[in-house]
């Protein structure tokens, strides 16, 4: 398991890179070498673009690979999708790890590199819980499938493809980094862009221009307050974080001279999406909280600020929470650890959104911390993972139905 996650870290798979398609056939390579039945198909992202219910990119792709791997039952049970993505965020500042990024290392039962909390980790975890299944000679009457999809974390390029392609199932499991909780929920996640236009003039004159960066300082503070109206009043399965539904500010350029009143600004954000709120009510939520602050400005008033939506657009998503594969995938953790899942609604947005708008039910379940997971040193404990596996052998033999014709080694979960 170990050497499986060390050889996908080991691949620098951010997203648009060559390897984002490179870490893609490794993996068919793979699971065709296991027996497994591998379908590949190639993804044209300019073609995707052309489709208004495509979710957005925010990196340059020229292609993209799909890849699915089939574990086919006996028939007659239910289908079960495991799903994991496999690009990964850029590693940040170098400087601020303790080891290469894409040069994975194993101490003391943790293993760090970009990539092995979110996601590559619980991936493996999928792949081995099938693995180990088979090797035990297990049969179960419906199929298992492995998905390993990219262009997740600026949209969801790879899961859209998927479901392009009429790949469905009865069920669907996400081992993103939950810290072996359940996930059924997710908020959304819209990026945005607002470009703020002053007037420029040499600095040793500023009072006679009009600094953009002045100018935007008014707009994070209108946004800060948008922030707070908006996490006012949250659903239940939200009322664990801070702040629920995030608004915040990533990118920020301005000016292209140090004695120069700055005559542009360009600041690029996510804004949050609460629970059962759509995109489009999200997004005219901002765009009237920038509209009341031009018109209490003579400046933006005359100069209002643009806001563009673009790159990725995450739609909230949720699975009921007293949904059967809740309970079902809670029953097997406990069977396992002695210890109760917490099942609770993620800030973040993820593919849930893409495989419940399907018709999918959908649950997150993984090894690692989504606080680590963009972070430097990357981390996750081969425990987890070990757990995350194991886990997975139990809901798929009882979602997927051992099939005791061929099977007389039946386990029911207590």
């Amino acid at each position: 398991m170990v050497d499986a996650v060390e050889r996908l870290v080991a691949h620098p798979s951010i997203g648009g890179s060559p390897a984002e398609v490179e870490i893609q056939r490794d993996l068919a390579h793979l699971w065709e070498h296991e027996g497994l039945d591998v379908t590949t198909w190639t993804i044209d992202p300019a073609q995707c673009l052309l489709d208004p219910g495509f979710p957005g990119m925010e990196v340059d792709r020229e292609t993209g690979l799909g890849v699915i791997a089939r574990w086919a039952g006996t028939g007659g049970g239910p289908t079960m999708l495991l799903l994991g993505h496999t690009d990964v965020v850029p590693p940040g500042d170098l400087h601020a790890w303790s080891s290469p990024p894409f040069q994975p290392h194993h101490v003391d039962g943790r293993i760090t590199g970009r990539g092995t909390a979110d996601m590559k980790a619980g991936l493996v975890a999928a792949w081995l819980a099938v693995r180990a299944l088979r090797q035990q000679g297990r049969r179960l009457r419906g199929d298992v499938i492995l998905a390993a999809v990219s262009g997740e974390e600026d949209g969801g390029m790879g899961t859209y493809s998927l479901l392009a392609q009429g790949i469905t199932a009865d069920a669907c499991i996400i081992p993103e980094p939950t810290d072996l909780d359940i996930v059924p929920a997710n908020g959304g996640a819209l990026t945005f862009r607002l470009t703020i236009r002053g007037a420029a003039t040499h600095a040793s004159r500023r009072s006679e221009g009009i600094s953009a960066i002045e100018k935007f300082t008014l707009a994070l503070r209108a946004l800060d307050e948008l922030e707070v109206q908006r996490n006012a009043v949250v659903d239940p399965l939200m009322e664990r974080w801070s702040i629920a539904y995030p608004l915040a500010i990533g990118t920020v350029h301005a000016g292209d001279w140090a004695s120069t009143v700055p005559d542009l600004c360009i600041a690029e954000g996510r804004l949050g999406v609460a629970l059962d709120e759509s995109p489009e009510q999200a997004r005219l939520a901002l765009e009237q909280a920038v509209q009341g602050l031009c018109a209490h400005d003579p400046w933006l008033r005359e100069h209002p600020i643009d806001v563009q939506w673009w790159g990725g657009q995450f739609a909230p998503g949720r699975t009921d929470p007293d949904h059967p594969l809740v309970d079902l995938v809670g029953r097997a953790h406990q069977s396992l650890t002695g210890a109760t899942a917490q099942v609770y609604g993620a800030p973040y947005g993820s593919d849930l959104r893409l495989l419940v708008a399907a018709g999918i039910p959908t649950v997150q379940y993984g090894p690692g911390d989504s606080r680590i997971a963009h972070a430097p040193n990357e981390w996750v404990t081969v425990g987890d993972v070990v757990t995350c596996a194991h886990t997975l052998m139990l809901v798929l033999e009882e979602f997927c139905e051992i099939d005791a014709a061929v099977d007389n080694t039946q386990q029911e979960i207590p």
